[in-house]
């Protein structure tokens, strides 16, 4: 099926090009290969293929039905009615897109996931668009998608998204972090390579099989920290962490006893994710140390299935290959549901995206402008912030905010 779908994407494509001047049909292939990595069944991978085929080119919806099943039809048809949202207009109007956006969720998730796998392949694209159309697409990335990827538990997509997001938006301070850690990437590669065999000589003394692994920290988490925590570069002490997989739960907790037995932990940095998850279902044990050179490091501990988990989020629990979804699938996404459910009682747009501020942006508070701008705070942030955010006049002159 996903070789026939390729083959209909080429034809259908045929003679199209994108703005860089490559074959249109490039893009789909692209998309498909993105989903392929998150280990995806066949029917999503070619309705991915023939995503834009409905919308861009003279082949039908019943021709997509008739040829490739009614399964992939529906994902074509639900990916293209999300290709028509646009998503920075007024608040109401943004709402009700969001909202169109969770329904295409609950029917079928896996028309989210192309979608967000559409938006990456374009962020990775974006060179030829004018400055104005690069920036109003990563403003839209940064406020809607990466936090979706991130409720849904997509890692790598979420990741990727920011720092694309961040090199449009904000070009210079991008560049500067890059060649910050560039500066620093020896001697933290050097240490991370001398921490791995020191962790994995005493971890076969106990007997714990481990895959240990060092893992650099995202551009945008580093910008972030610096600018919403006001701390030079020389204070994030994380640029660079090691990762520790697993068999089991019960080698998660010893092998954060050898690590506290090697190095010294630092008070507060502690985090057991295992016995309480987030609520994107991510789950690792986070310590930070204090290594034999006085450097402090981050070590993550997870078993492979929560490693799994942490990069394909809910697209780790997409079984149709094998005949169904697994037991926790539903689960994961029961607030979806709710949030559905209640929108159905309410029937009001912008009290739906109350809701979804709260459920899908936990972690962060999402403000809008009078004209409809998306500005994102940390967690616990005040109406000050907000207006300083606005610009630093507003700041100084504010005087007192309206709940």
């Amino acid at each position: 099926m996903v070789r026939r779908a390729f083959e209909w994407a080429a034809s259908a494509h045929n003679g199209q090009h994108r703005l860089s001047g490559e074959d249109y049909v490039n893009h789909p292939l692209e998309v498909a290969a993105i989903l392929a990595d998150l280990e995806l069944d066949a029917a999503t991978i070619a309705a991915a293929l023939l995503h834009d085929t409905v919308e861009d080119t003279n082949v039908t919806a019943e021709e997509v039905k008739r040829e490739f099943g009614p399964e992939v039809a529906r994902l074509v048809e639900g990916v293209t009615k999300l290709g028509r949202i646009s998503l920075r207009t007024d608040q109401q109007q943004q709402a009700e897109n969001i909202r169109k956006m969770m329904v295409a969720m609950a029917e079928d998730l896996r028309v989210v996931l192309i979608k967000l796998a559409d938006r990456l392949h374009n962020m990775r694209t974006l060179e030829p668009l004018t400055e104005a159309k690069r920036r109003k697409i990563s403003r839209e990335t940064l406020d809607i998608y990466a936090p979706l990827a991130h409720r849904l538990g997509i890692g790598q997509i979420k990741w990727e998204l920011e720092d694309l997001s961040l090199r449009n938006l904000e070009p210079e301070a991008y560049d500067d972090v890059v060649k910050r850690i560039a500066r620093k990437r020896h001697e933290r590669e050097s240490l991370v390579s001398d921490l791995r065999e020191i962790l994995a000589r005493e971890l076969e003394k106990v007997g714990i099989q481990a895959e240990i692994t060092g893992r650099p920290k995202h551009i945008y988490s580093v910008w972030q920290k610096m600018t919403r925590e006001d701390k030079d570069f020389s204070e994030i002490y994380d640029l660079s962490a090691i990762r520790v997989q697993v068999e089991s739960v019960r080698d998660c907790y010893g092998v954060l006893g050898v690590v506290h037995s090697l190095w010294k932990p630092m008070p507060g940095r502690f985090k057991d994710y295992i016995a309480m998850p987030k609520s994107n279902g991510y789950q690792s044990l986070h310590t930070t140390v204090i290594t034999h050179t006085g450097e402090p490091i981050e070590i993550q501990i997870r078993t492979h299935e929560m490693h799994r988990v942490a990069e394909f989020g809910v697209a780790a629990h997409w079984t149709y290959k094998e005949g169904g979804k697994d037991a926790s699938f539903d689960q994961k996404l029961s607030w979806l549901r709710s949030l559905l459910e209640w929108q159905n009682e309410v029937g009001d747009a912008e009290s739906f995206l109350n809701t979804v501020k709260v459920d899908l942006f936990q972690d962060e508070v999402y403000v809008f402008t009078p004209r409809g701008d998306v500005i994102n705070l940390p967690a616990d942030s005040t109406p000050v912030d907000f207006a300083y955010r606005i610009h630093t006049e507003v700041g100084h002159r504010c005087i007192g905010a309206k709940v």
